[in-house]
């Protein structure tokens, strides 16, 4: 039993091999993504309110949630491409800010179709996050923390959410604007958010001028930057198309995954089982504390187990949790369910900044492949809270005082049992580099290089170690 164990590195060991500047830049990529899940679940918290000031159906609100998710390829595209070509740095900081305005811009929209508009351009400005915020935190990380980092990372999401339910209860019941103050008080974490980002020091810059000189000299127009970078756009999709398909569907199914047991389920606590706002937010803080705990762990443990077993492992867990995540009627046993539910979807979710990173084909397109990915996936899977809405209606139940109601509780819990097993057909198909040290080598032949660690449990020859570009 000790020499199992003694593969298992103490994780505080591991933390401390983490310099102050990656610590800084790591922050402000967590606190970015933190900051779009708030402003993200700012929606899915007042769908009740929203629909009532309309006069819209809960499923007609869960449009702009849509439109939301469509949209954020466009932004992935934008700002990834950006940050691959000239520096993660500014792309975020402006990214940053457009988001913030866009938030605040809601709280302003005076009907419906405004309001989709404005939640449609916000996707945009949303969309850029991921790839940029992932790629910095990772790559510039030791090789030994990207594991358990890639699971913080990740639930800066969680957190976002965890925020923005507390936030939510703490304001709009005492605003005389209801819900479009939270809208408003958005705008305040993202202007501080740009800030941070853009006086901490620019570790990934280095990087970026490396990378760009074997294109060419430093005397590079931005003309022929931008002839290089749609070139290389293109080489992706031309030499990388299988991988890139795969990816997408992976993530398709993840976010499938966490928007159907997530977008929806205040909605679920308060008009199926008639909860009040109160103890709707007690569940979901609980259930968001499941996430982070889960998402941290999972990222540490895949480092050791592999990428793919632990997602696996993870969703069938997932799988036995869906009748107490649902079915009970008093909060305090839904909110097991509800944390252990989250603790394997975000447990499963915190892998996959690493794991997308590693199965990059180039670091020179690493945060447009990330977050191109990341965000067509989100778009496929935008219809989740339409789907269960629409479904929900159809499929009527009693609530406690007896009045005919949707059935969003078992409307989810039949959309994410199929999503899991998707999942886990998707992930045991996946590559997995498990370790890939994320940097290139370039030989004199032309060839690139992208160095893979070899898994202490596989041993494999220098040509199967070796992820090979051109």
């Amino acid at each position: 039993m000790k020499n199992h164990f003694s593969q298992y590195q103490n994780p505080l060991r591991i933390l401390k091999l983490i310099s102050g500047r990656q610590w800084l830049t790591f922050s402000a990529s967590w606190l970015a993504w933190t900051a779009d899940a708030f402003d993200f679940f700012c929606v899915s918290l007042n769908v009740d309110n929203i629909a009532k000031e309309f006069h819209k159906s809960h499923s007609d609100v869960t449009l702009a949630i849509l439109f939301t998710l469509l949209t954020r390829s466009i932004g992935a595209v934008i700002f990834g491409a950006l940050g691959d070509r000239y520096g993660r740095k500014w792309p975020m900081v402006g990214n940053i800010l457009l988001f913030g305005i866009l938030t605040f811009s809601t709280g302003f929209t005076r009907n419906f179709s405004e309001f989709l508009a404005v939640r449609s351009l916000y996707g945009i400005a949303l969309g850029g996050i991921y790839g940029c915020a992932a790629s910095l935190a990772i790559e510039n990380l030791p090789n030994e923390a990207r594991g358990i980092m890639s699971g913080v990372l990740q639930q800066g999401y969680a957190f976002g959410y965890l925020l923005a339910a507390a936030i939510n209860l703490a304001i709009v019941p005492n605003s005389k604007y209801g819900w479009r103050a939270i809208f408003w008080f958005g705008i305040g974490p993202a202007v501080l958010i740009a800030i941070f980002r853009a006086v901490i020091p620019d570790e990934d810059a280095a990087k970026r001028r490396a990378l760009s000189s074997r294109d060419s000299s430093t005397t590079m127009t931005a003309k022929d930057k931008g002839r290089v970078l749609l070139k290389e756009i293109k080489e992706l999709f031309r030499y990388h198309w299988l991988r890139l398909i795969h990816a997408v569907a992976l993530m398709s199914g993840f976010n499938f995954m966490s928007h159907g047991s997530q977008d929806l389920y205040p909605t679920f606590l308060t008009s199926q089982l008639e909860n009040t706002p109160t103890t709707s937010t007690k569940v979901v803080s609980i259930m968001n504390f499941g996430a982070i705990i889960g998402g941290s762990l999972a990222g540490y443990f895949s480092q050791y187990w592999g990428r793919r077993i632990t997602i696996i492992s993870l969703c069938c867990v997932g799988a036995c949790f869906i009748p107490l995540w649902y079915l009970p009627t008093d909060w305090r046993i839904l909110a097991i369910g509800a944390f252990f539910m989250q603790f394997c979807v975000q447990g499963a979710w915190g892998i996959i900044p690493i794991h997308l990173n590693e199965i990059s084909p180039s670091s020179t397109l690493r945060a447009v492949f990330v977050g191109l990915t990341y965000q067509l996936g989100n778009a496929i899977s935008s219809a989740s809270a339409t789907i269960e809405a629409t479904a929900a209606e159809k499929l009527k139940t009693k609530s406690p005082s007896g009045k005919i109601v949707p059935d969003y509780g078992k409307t989810q819990a039949i959309f994410i049992g199929a999503v899991f097993l998707c999942v886990i057909i998707l992930t045991a198909v996946s590559p997995e580099y498990k370790g890939a040290m994320l940097e290139e080598v370039k030989y004199a032949d032309g060839r690139v290089v992208v160095q893979v660690k070899p898994d202490v449990d596989k041993p494999e020859t220098v040509e199967e170690n070796n992820h090979y570009e051109g």
